[in-house]
C-alpha cells in the first residue's frame, strides 16, 4: 500500500511563487513515474507535469518555463515549484504515483488560489 501526502498549497498573488510537495510512504519501491495534475472549477483534470524514476520530465505547454517538477528519491518526495503564477493557475492540484502493482495512486489534492 502506498500513501501520498501533499503540502504547500494556499493563496498567492499573481506573479508569486509556491512550492508543492508530495511525500510517498508505504511500498515505495515499486513506484515508477510521479506527476502533478490539476482541476479548475468546471473543467476536467489536466496534466501539469510528470517525472519518471530516471528523472525525465514532461510539462503541459501552459506551464513550461514557469513550473519545475523534481524528485528526491531519498526522501520519496516529488516537488512542484511554481513561479510567475497566473490567476488561470487556480485549481486543485493533485499528486499521482504510478505503482507497478497498485496502478495509479492519487493524493487528496490541495487548493492553489492565485489572486489578480
Amino acid at each position: 500500500q502506498v500513501r501520498l501526502v501533499q503540502s504547500g498549497g494556499g493563496v498567492v498573488q499573481a506573479g508569486g511563487s509556491l512550492r508543492l510537495s508530495c511525500a510517498a510512504s508505504g511500498n515505495i519501491f515499486r513506484i515508477n513515474g510521479m506527476g502533478w495534475y490539476r482541476q479548475a472549477p468546471g473543467k476536467q483534470r489536466e496534466l501539469v507535469a510528470t517525472i519518471t524514476s530516471g528523472g525525465s520530465t514532461n510539462y503541459a505547454d501552459s506551464v513550461k518555463g514557469r513550473f519545475t517538477i523534481s524528485r528526491d528519491n531519498a526522501k520519496n518526495t516529488v516537488y512542484l515549484q511554481m513561479n510567475s503564477l497566473k490567476p488561470e493557475d487556480t485549481a486543485v492540484y493533485y499528486c499521482k504515483a504510478d505503482h507497478v502493482y497498485s496502478g495509479e495512486i492519487w493524493d487528496q489534492g490541495t487548493l492553489v488560489t492565485v489572486s489578480s
